[in-house]
């Protein structure tokens, strides 16, 4: 018998990774076949050194970026062999070997020498903070401390997956308005910079007494083709400030606050970064991360100033021994939604789940939000540039009929 590592897609549509005992590789493909799941790779394992080859045209190929859905795969594949019951020092082996990434197999290895030096996993991941944050480390790191770790990185994977689809919905929904706006640019910049210039001589031609949109027409034409190098040269500075600004703290912060209150995209980002903020804080204190560095994580993870601050002052609260709901709720912050959850979370002594559906029912609202928010952006974007097109035309047109009469 000969033990395969395999990887495969379960009906629910999920990856698993594992191993399995068999003949030959056909063999092992029917095995996992006939308990309903879909190959997606599958390699022998060598007896030599403990390390796994593939045969011949079956080394799947890698790239050397690491992107959201390598790390999400890699902490799917960590906590599926980790509830195996596989030593963690096998898990990593067996992870770097079906690595897609040649960058995070590498990191695997050399983490692969520290747990064998007798580091934990946790430790080992730490030393590559590019790669794996503080909130997936110290997570990893309460795993073990409470022997549940694959349960851990499980909950982890849950969370990383549920990130990359945020991602890809959030990127397929922009992907024609962004079209549609390059387009509309495109079409303008067009018609400022050849059309309308080449007929300029006709109107100069046709004396003052042109209608009031050509004349507005010519003006902007003007100021565009004389003041071009000015107009990009504040376009670049003013981004350039713009970053800057936003590289401090007031800045970033001023920043964040006019996210979270701009009209129409403002409830959807707010629901985005709460939602972020309880499934981080459920994952972490799941885990068996202690409140205070949980709430803190949290903050950080949040990816807003705002929430950073409220989640530094909640802790400074519950280090006085205030609940977490009530100090949410001073906090200002939260939505009602948290916080009940929270109070009820604290009541019943399952914290973790209560944040769980609270991040499950804001990601429901973000994804109809978004929905409409692409809805509605199209016909506006689509108004825009018909609009501009028709004063276009109607600023070359006008002169033209107005000469017409003179010569009737």
């Amino acid at each position: 018998m000969t033990t395969f590592a395999y990887t495969a897609q379960d009906p629910q549509g999920k990856k698993r990774t594992g191993f399995v005992d068999a003949i030959n590789r056909d063999a092992a493909i029917a095995a996992i076949t006939a308990e309903g799941r879909f190959v997606l790779q599958i390699a022998e394992q060598s007896t030599q050194k403990g390390t796994a080859t593939h045969k011949k045209g079956e080394t799947p190929k890698r790239s050397g970026k690491v992107s959201k859905s390598d790390l999400a795969l890699f902490s799917r594949r960590l906590a599926d062999l980790a509830l195996a019951g596989l030593p963690l020092d096998r898990v990593l082996q067996v992870v770097a070997e079906q690595s897609e990434s040649q960058q995070l197999s590498d990191v695997c290895e050399e983490a692969l020498q520290e747990v064998r030096g007798g580091k934990p996993v946790s430790e080992a991941l730490a030393m590559h903070p590019k790669l794996f944050p503080p909130v997936f480390c110290q997570t990893l790191r309460a795993g073990e401390a409470s022997g549940q770790f694959g349960e851990v990185a499980a909950r982890l994977a849950d969370f990383q997956e549920s990130e990359v689809v945020r991602r890809s919905t959030i990127i397929s929904a922009l992907i024609y308005p962004c079209i549609l706006a390059f387009t509309a640019v495109s079409v303008v910049i067009f018609l400022l910079t050849f059309v309308v210039p080449k007929l300029s001589g006709i109107f100069h031609d046709l004396g003052n007494d042109l209608p009031a949109p050509t004349k507005l027409l010519m003006a902007i034409t003007g100021v565009i083709n004389e003041k071009y190098t000015f107009i990009i040269g504040g376009i670049l500075v003013a981004v350039v400030g713009y970053k800057a600004w936003a590289a401090t703290e007031s800045g970033a912060l001023a920043r964040d606050k006019m996210f979270l209150t701009m009209p129409i995209i403002g409830p959807v980002v707010n629901k985005a970064t709460v939602s972020r903020f309880s499934r981080v804080l459920g994952t972490l204190l799941f885990g068996g991360v202690p409140i205070l560095e949980a709430l803190e994580l949290s903050g950080l993870a949040a990816g807003n100033r705002l929430f950073r601050q409220s989640a530094d002052q909640v802790m400074n609260d519950v280090k006085e021994g205030r609940p977490i709901a009530e100090s949410m709720r001073d906090a200002g912050a939260f939505p009602p939604v948290l916080t009940h959850m929270v109070a009820i979370g604290e009541e019943t002594g399952d914290l973790p789940k209560m944040l769980g559906r609270v991040s499950d029912s804001l990601d429901f609202e973000v994804d109809n939000g978004m929905r409409r928010l692409t809805a509605m952006v199209e016909p506006i974007i689509v108004l825009l540039m018909g609009g501009f097109v028709g004063f276009v035309v109607l600023a070359v047109l006008l002169p033209i009929f107005a000469a017409n009469s003179l010569v009737k």
